[in-house]
């Protein structure tokens, strides 16, 4: 059996940390992270964590290099002070796009993360929706794959559309729309594109499916620089869908994300706080659903060792 449950966070995501805090009750422990002149991460605990279940928050965003080092750090700080059990919370795992060698003569940048989360010294972790699912292969320690999707479905649930058909903005996204799709009873349909090489820039070729006259719900696990995300909700409109309706986990929103979701004809961008979304990146018709009450309640059921599948199980 471990000491007691002790929250600690790097710099990325803070806010979401003390969330997590306030739903369990407790305080989040204390640390000096800060990085020197020269760019070296220095990292100092206020107390003693020897034999405590410790829970390290920090999603790997950006800059992202940087809050990788950090977590590192600090994994490896909490584990040279003998903490009985160390679980790294990675809401978002960054270079999850790197899980497979698709051309010759590049990285598997995924599992060397895993490799490098399990030399540091974490004996677990946990992450949100992770892009490639396979991923959860790499890691030798135990783990769990968390989803948003309640979340989601719950919240549009409630907006009590009508006339509603869930799509997926590519054919790699069909799984989980088809989820979607059937939790609100509503038809499924696809955006078919291709991408030309490493260009980031997708272009939508042709729909599978009826749109017209219907309120359109896009459902992926992630919105980067938007360019998948407004090809569809223009093709979409074209295609004659009533309102368009974008849910996504995590809000990247690399530049020119904002100014494209600007632009398009959105009726509301649905994001949850996996990665921190600063007053500057936020638009009129966003909503952000949080993720701490979700993380805080898994965070206590793996303290307890009660069961974490139980709780998806609706």
């Amino acid at each position: 059996m471990y000491g007691e449950i002790k929250i600690y966070t790097g710099t990325a995501h803070p806010e979401l940390a003390h969330e997590i805090c306030d739903y369990l009750k407790i305080p989040l422990s204390g640390a000096d992270v800060f990085q020197f002149p020269n760019e070296n991460i220095f990292v100092k605990l206020h107390q003693s964590v020897r034999g405590q279940d410790v829970f390290l928050i920090q999603p790997m965003t950006r800059p992202v290099n940087k809050n990788i080092m950090e977590l590192l750090i600090m994994i490896d700080t909490l584990k040279r002070d003998s903490a009985g059990r160390i679980t790294a919370v990675i809401p978002y795992f960054a270079y999850a796009r790197s899980d497979k060698k698709d051309q010759p003569r590049v990285p598997i940048t995924a599992r060397l993360l895993a490799d490098l989360i399990e030399t540091a010294g974490a004996d677990r972790y946990l992450t949100i929706d992770l892009h490639a699912g396979q991923i959860q292969g790499f890691f030798k320690i135990p783990g769990d794959e968390l989803t948003a999707f309640h979340l989601q479905r719950d919240y549009l649930l409630r907006k009590g559309l009508d006339n509603m058909v869930v799509v997926a903005p590519d054919v790699g996204a069909t799984k989980k729309a088809r989820n979607l799709a059937e939790a609100l009873n509503a038809p499924l349909a696809i955006v078919e594109k291709r991408r030309v090489g490493n260009d980031p820039t997708a272009r939508a070729l042709s729909l599978i499916g009826d749109v017209e006259g219907k309120n359109a719900i896009i459902f992926d696990d992630e919105i980067d620089t938007a360019g998948t995300m407004t090809n569809a909700i223009h093709f979409l409109k074209q295609a004659g869908a009533k309102e368009v309706y974008a849910v996504a986990t995590h809000g990247i929103l690399s530049p020119p994300a904002l100014e494209r979701l600007r632009e398009a004809p959105l009726t509301e961008l649905i994001l949850t706080n996996t990665v921190p979304i600063p007053p500057e990146k936020r638009l009129p018709n966003m909503t952000i659903l949080s993720v701490a009450p979700l993380l805080g309640e898994v965070i206590r059921r793996i303290h307890f060792g009660i069961s974490v599948g139980a709780l998806f199980n609706e």
